[in-house]
This record gives C-alpha cells, sequence and structure tokens, in this order.
C-alpha cells in the first residue's frame, strides 16, 4: 500500500483529499465563528434588555460600541415630524410593514434617530393605511440602542422611505447632522400618544445549526481520508491477486439455504436383484 500511495497517481488524490480536508476545516472554523458571534449576541441581549435606563449622553459619550446594544437609556427632546421616515418590508408576526424612524433634537442640541416602533402595510397600498403621528411636545423617551444597519445594495425606495436603517443615508437626506453610530429602540415614551405604532418586544434569539454545521465539515474531511484508504487499499489486494472481499447481497438466513441446497444431492435409484 505505501508504495502504491508514492506512485504519481496516488499521489494526485492524496494531494486533492488534503485539499478537500483543508477546505472542509475552514468551513467548519467559520460556522464555529459564526456560532460563537450568535452566543455572544444572546449574551449582550439578555444582560442589557432589562436592566434600568441610563442618560444616553453618559452611556455614548465617548463613542457607541457593538457591545453597548439594547442598553436602555433615556433622553428629552421634540421630535422632527415633518423629517420622518419609513423603513420598507419589515416583518412582524407574519405580516409584512413599516418601521417608522423619526429625529429626535435633544435638549442639548443634537439630533438621534428614533425607531419608534412598527406599523402595517395598508390593505389597498403600498403604504400604511395610517400613519400615527408623533407628540407634539417635549417628550421623554426611554429606549435602546442599536447599531445602524448597512446599506442594501441595489435596493431602492420611493422618497421618504429606505430600504434598511441607513443612517448615512437618513443624514444625507437632512438638513441638519444626527449620530450615524447608533439609533435609538423606542421602549416607551412621555407624553403617549394614540394611535402609535408597535413597540418592539424582546427578540427569540438562538445559537442556530452552527455547532451540528462545525461537526459535520469536520467529519466530511475524516471521512475524506477514510474513503482513500479504503480504495488505496482495495487496489493494493488486486494488484497482488487477492480480490476484495465484497459483502453478499444475500441474508445470513438466504445464505444458509443456498449452502444446504449445495450439499444435497440427488437419491440413487434403488437397484433390486436381477
Amino acid at each position: 500500500m505505501i508504495r502504491l500511495l508514492f506512485t504519481r497517481r496516488w499521489l494526485g488524490y492524496l494531494a486533492l483529499t488534503v485539499v478537500f480536508a483543508i477546505v472542509a476545516s475552514l468551513f467548519g472554523m467559520w460556522q464555529w465563528d459564526r456560532r460563537t458571534q450568535a452566543v455572544a449576541a444572546m449574551e449582550i441581549l439578555d444582560s442589557h434588555w432589562d436592566t434600568a435606563p441610563e442618560p444616553l449622553w453618559e452611556v455614548v459619550g465617548s463613542g457607541f460600541a457593538d457591545t453597548q446594544e439594547w442598553i436602555p437609556v433615556v433622553v428629552t427632546g421634540e421630535y422632527i415630524a415633518k423629517d420622518q421616515f419609513l423603513v420598507r418590508t419589515r416583518p412582524r408576526g407574519g405580516q409584512v410593514g413599516f418601521e417608522v424612524l423619526v429625529p429626535l433634537l435633544t435638549q442639548d442640541g443634537r439630533y438621534v434617530i428614533v425607531n419608534r416602533g412598527w406599523v402595517p402595510t395598508g390593505e389597498a397600498q403600498d403604504f400604511p393605511d395610517v400613519l400615527p403621528e408623533p407628540p407634539e411636545s417635549t417628550v421623554n423617551v426611554v429606549a435602546r440602542l442599536k447599531p445602524p444597519e448597512p446599506t442594501l445594495r441595489g435596493r431602492g425606495a420611493p422618497a421618504g422611505q429606505l430600504a434598511s436603517i441607513d443612517l448615512g443615508a437618513v443624514d444625507r437626506a437632512l438638513s441638519y447632522e444626527i449620530s450615524t453610530d447608533f439609533y435609538l429602540l423606542l421602549a416607551s415614551e412621555t407624553p403617549s400618544v394614540s394611535p402609535a405604532p408597535l413597540v418592539a418586544t424582546k427578540p427569540l434569539l438562538d445559537e442556530g445549526p452552527h455547532l451540528s454545521y462545525t461537526f459535520q465539515w469536520y467529519i466530511f474531511g475524516l471521512l475524506a481520508f477514510t474513503g482513500l484508504v479504503v480504495l488505496l487499499r482495495q487496489e493494493a489486494q488486486r494488484a497482488a491477486g487477492v480480490e476484495p472481499k465484497r459483502r453478499s447481497s444475500l441474508s445470513d438466513a438466504d445464505e444458509e439455504d443456498a449452502l444446504l441446497e449445495g450439499e444435497r444431492t440427488p437419491m440413487e435409484p434403488s437397484r433390486e436383484g436381477n
């Protein structure tokens, strides 16, 4: 087997097997990394969701970090209702609707975007039948920090709408500067208004199938070497004049019956005297 392995043809097979195993291992590492990210996101959500809200600028005074996602904050200001945006194609409870983004001018003169919640698509139009207005007076907002969403290339939207919560696009559309490294996901506002968008509920996060996929990719890599050894052994046996054993398709009972049939011989006719 060793001499056969070092022939040009089998060295080529070995190289292909090694390459496949390396690729499978890389996919396994990628799935493990995705699981690690999912678990970290779950831990951040669970550790931040129910904590007491803190003043916004005390939390993000030196800049927003991904580890601050879901932290509840409180801020006071006034909504700029004329500059609100709708984010398209947002599912909730089996329906598709819009999320309502409204700039908030905080008391210290800075602008932040507040996601006030979800409204359904209209019955006969690609637009909400009712678009709730935000409070007109000074409002006290309790919300959770969220990072912006990426730009969706190739996805357009009508004027006043967005394909994702792309704060860079919002900033470019406004005549004033907003904070573009985070937005606020509304939990409550005082005074409240009715009707109002449906506020977000705690998401149900899970780590997904990444752990099982990780093991599957490593197993694929091991199976490749196992298959190589089996094929090499069979060819070595044939080269030595030994035919590899093949498993019979008959069951054990059928094999026993076949053996018994082979042992039986026809009975010779009895001979009576001449």
